[in-house]
């Protein structure tokens, strides 16, 4: 059951992102004054060790973690982690609002098995109440989250290969969710009770998620990412993938990339949030979304927040998951932001470490 590793511990936890491209960590404690940024840490993934989201070589992922270890706090132990939400079934069904928990547990493995596709022996299942149903007040809303047992373990069994122990798996969409309180500051005062919508552009999969009053209403996940970027750097200027990748975050590319690679890239990433944007709506029946909250490594791209207001007609931002936190005296803040878009589901795991909650 992933409920025996979602632990209701407070504990001070790493948040620990890993990506098909490097794995992300941040360290996050509160005090009397709020959230406070400890450590964080970016290590780049050998080629092949993550598949589709999916990882092949635990001894290699665990290597990276090994090093993400050394970098951040090391008196710190534990981790949350998280699962791809391609990965994940994820339902929202009705229960009897006066049932306790025990009674919920056993109740949705019934259900659960009328709506999974797999075995539930290969099967991690949690669950969490959301509220009450507006429709029929004697029921509430849970949030029922699947995920094959293999996939779950993995994850596991890299985090305990490099140093960490696994209190929390949780699921990317839901990480990005719960992070998207520490940007409400950065946009205007109106933006708790407004439509915004974070989208965390990875290397492979883009994050869309939207929230309404603080409440997270929708989430998605995309096929797309920024290694589509690199790709065309590989194949317009013959270079093999790791000279792509460098010289793309080095700026080393000659001065003709802007039109020849840069240019095609944004068009297609304007295009890909479009489309996610209307499905949203459409699924919505809103008319527009109010503020854009773009992070990921593409969150860095010349331009691209005012390129996405002008093309999208929407209030967009970069997300900074640390822009109201103190910053630890150990952290270099110039470095810091040049990645902390980056690193928006790694703070949704490292908060884990003051709430239970899921969303």
């Amino acid at each position: 059951m992933l409920s025996k590793l979602w632990n209701k511990n407070a504990s001070l936890m790493v948040g620990i992102d890993i990506g098909s491209h490097s794995v992300k960590a941040v360290l996050i404690s509160e005090g009397a004054h709020g959230y406070q940024l400890d450590a964080y840490a970016v290590e780049p993934m050998p080629k092949g060790a993550i598949v589709e989201r999916k990882v092949q070589d635990i001894e290699a992922v665990g290597a990276v973690i090994r090093k993400i270890r050394k970098k951040v706090m090391s008196s710190v132990g534990n981790a949350a982690v998280a699962v791809s939400g391609s990965t994940v079934i994820t339902k929202t069904v009705y229960m009897d609002v006066s049932l306790t928990d025990d009674e919920l547990a056993s109740q949705i493995e019934i259900e659960a098995d009328s709506l999974i596709p797999y075995p539930l022996d290969e099967v991690s299942l949690d669950f969490e109440k959301l509220d009450v149903n507006e429709a029929d007040p004697s029921k509430v809303n849970i949030l029922l989250s699947a995920v094959r047992t293999e996939t779950v373990e993995a994850r596991v069994s890299s985090l305990e290969t490099g140093g960490f122990q696994t209190k929390v798996v949780d699921v990317e969409s839901y990480a990005l969710s719960r992070a998207s309180d520490l940007c409400l500051p950065m946009l205007p005062d109106d933006a708790d009770g407004k439509v915004v919508a974070y989208i965390d552009i990875g290397a492979t999969m883009t994050l869309f998620t939207v929230t309404e009053d603080g409440k997270n209403i929708y989430t998605r996940d995309q096929l797309f990412g920024s290694e589509q970027y690199t790709r065309s750097i590989v194949s317009y200027y013959n270079k093999s993938f790791e000279e792509a990748e460098r010289e793309k975050l080095s700026g080393a590319l000659p001065p003709t990339y802007t039109f020849e690679v840069l240019a095609p890239f944004q068009t297609t990433l304007i295009q890909q949030i479009r489309r996610a944007i209307q499905m949203y709506l459409t699924f919505s029946g809103k008319d527009k979304l109010d503020y854009l909250v773009v992070s990921g490594g593409s969150a860095n791209l010349e331009n691209i927040k005012e390129l996405l207001t002008t093309e999208l007609g929407i209030h967009t931002i970069i997300a900074d998951p640390f822009n109201n936190m103190s910053i630890s005296v150990d952290v270099d803040q110039i470095e810091l932001a040049k990645v902390a878009p980056q690193l928006m589901v790694a703070s949704g795991l490292a908060l884990r470490s003051f709430s239970p909650c899921h969303i």
